[in-house]
């Protein structure tokens, strides 16, 4: 069997896979965020927190809520990694340096998990299990918090009310993320994962010495951090290494971990509107955006030059044999469309075009399909946005699911839309004008560029994932990456929730002959070309100085 093929076959496996799930996973999620029931567990959680999950809540204490838990979570992983070198199950290792901490811990709670350390010489059992994990399923369950607050938003009117953050984040934890996860650790324990609790050890015997492994809950903390769409990996090699994805079948599973859920939420958010073919608008697409950027990848790294590439079957470099071309092509999209991270190949190695996609997925915004819950509520801005152009071409006041799009509304929207540009594009302006931070560029000319680019790409959309040519553990990166992620995740979360709160105060429109259907292919195609120009527009001077530049040169 040909690579081509094999890459083909498990593409799709995987949307098989995908179609299975999405309609019960997506009605369990809409029950969970409907529901009036709190097990006795989420009680006792209310109780040791002082929260009362019945309270409704509108927009500016649903935002305070998701603030002054983000903050605490920040203090909280920042303290567990300062005094680390005193723990027990620290494994010997120091405590990390002030600079580096507040990265990782902004990383982790924004859901970006950048890393800029090596996990297996630096993190000990009880910051990795006790801190990182932790925060591989909460701060998912914040994304999906806010998206459902959009979502009610819609479905909700006259009242102003998104329900209670603290329920949904409970809920959107103990009721989806941790039944799953277990479920899933179990898998990758069978694929050949490992989970344990061991210290450092040597495995062979090899000139000069002997090779160190650490143990570790490995297995269980891949799980989430694919399912949360988190990214951050236990080992430096991420998900490249065998203890992480031992196989090509775990392989696949991971990229299903990873797209799950951000693909069920659409069907989530048609029964939460009342309205399922709204959400197979959406779903419409997400699909095409990703099956398109997944083909784009397939193609650049199987359309290979000159006898060594012809001779290893594509451009290889970088890339697992175990996984080939194909599984390293879905996975790569997989995470840079959605907000994961994670990654099972060097995408430094990847040809100028191919990391060129890479980029570009992330400043699409990652809403195809995205993070968990940022990727839904990221297209129902674009959405919006969509709408209004509609709107404009026709001489329509643009409404959009029976709520009417005015000045207000576009105002949040566009401010959505503005804040991660103006920080990706700044801060990579400031790194490359600077003298100090372009020593840390492995590589010169363009890819050195796209190295910066991708760095802060990566941070301010919340992705993690890197091109590792860059050397991210200064004092400049760390700080400034940190700032790009707290703001990257945040402040858009400002204007979600400033925009549902909006939505939900109004009284809902009566659908006309006039009114644009949002439900059609007309209206999905429209979403799309949307999505494209405005990326395009805003990010091109920079691709063309970067990975384009790289490709049209080789």
């Amino acid at each position: 069997m040909s690579p081509q093929i094999a890459g083909v076959l498990q593409l799709l496996a995987l949307i098989a896979a995908l179609a299975l799930a999405y309609r019960p996973l997506g009605d369990h999620m809409a029950k969970v965020y409907s529901s009036e029931k709190h097990y006795r567990p989420e009680k006792w959680i209310y109780k040791a927190i002082g929260a009362d999950p019945t309270t409704e809540m509108r927009w500016p204490a649903y935002l305070r809520g998701v603030l002054a838990f983000s903050v605490v979570g920040v203090l909280f992983l920042y303290a567990l990694q300062r005094l680390q070198g005193a723990l027990p199950g620290s494994l010997g290792f120091r405590s990390i340096d002030p600079d580096q901490a507040f990265n990782t811990a902004a990383s982790f709670v924004a859901n970006t998990n950048w890393q800029s350390y090596a996990g297996e010489q630096a993190m000990g059992h009880v910051v990795q299990t006790g801190g990182l994990a932790v925060q591989n399923f909460v701060s998912a369950a914040v994304g999906m918090a806010v998206a459902v607050a959009l979502v009610r938003g819609f479905a909700r009117s006259r009242s102003g009310e998104l329900g209670n953050f603290w329920a949904d984040l409970v809920r959107g934890t103990v009721r989806i993320l941790l039944p799953i996860a277990v479920l899933g650790a179990i898998v990758l324990v069978a694929c050949g994962a490992i989970q344990n609790f061991a210290g450092i050890h040597g495995v062979g015997q090899f000139t000069g010495g002997t090779q160190q492994w650490n143990g570790g809950a490995v297995a269980s903390q891949e799980v989430i951090k694919e399912l949360g769409t988190n990214g951050g990996g236990y080992f430096n090699a991420n998900s490249a290494h065998p203890f992480e994805n031992p196989t090509p079948f775990s392989n696949l599973f991971e990229v299903f971990l990873i797209l799950v859920i951000p693909f069920a939420l659409t069907r989530t958010f048609g029964r939460m509107v009342g309205n399922l073919r709204q959400g197979y608008a959406i779903l419409a697409t997400m699909a095409v955006i990703w099956l398109g950027f997944t083909a784009l990848m397939m193609w650049t790294e199987f359309a290979h030059h000159g006898p060594a590439l012809q001779a290893a079957g594509g451009a290889m470099e970088g890339k697992e044999t175990r996984f080939g071309i194909g599984g390293s092509a879905i996975f790569s999209v997989a995470t840079t469309l959605t907000s994961t991270g994670a990654v099972n190949s060097f995408h430094s190695s990847y040809t100028g075009l191919g990391g060129g996609i890479q980029l570009l997925g992330m400043q699409l915004g990652e809403i195809a399909p995205g993070g968990v819950g940022s990727g839904l509520y990221g297209m129902l801005v674009m959405a919006v946005i969509a709408v209004f152009i509609a709107g404009l071409m026709v001489g329509r006041t643009p409404e959009y699911l029976g709520k009417k799009i005015s000045t207000r509304e576009i105002k949040f929207a566009a401010c959505y839309i503005l804040v991660t540009p103006a920080l990706v594009l700044c801060f990579t302006a400031a790194a490359m004008a600077l003298p100090t931070p372009p020593h840390s560029m492995l590589n010169s000319g363009a890819h050195g560029f796209s190295e910066v680019l991708y760095a802060y790409t990566s941070g301010a959309n919340n992705n993690g994932s890197a091109f590792a040519g860059l050397n991210a553990d200064t004092q400049w990166y760390n700080s400034t990456i940190g700032i790009a992620m707290l703001l990257g995740r945040f402040l858009p979360m400002v204007f979600v929730l400033a925009l549902a709160g909006s939505l939900a105060e109004q009284k809902p429109v009566p659908e006309t002959v006039g009114t644009l259907r949002t439900d059609k292919p007309l209206y999905a195609g429209l979403l799309v070309g949307t999505i494209i120009i405005i990326t395009g527009l805003t990010y091109f001077p920079a691709l063309a100085l970067g990975p384009l530049a790289e490709g049209l040169a080789s």
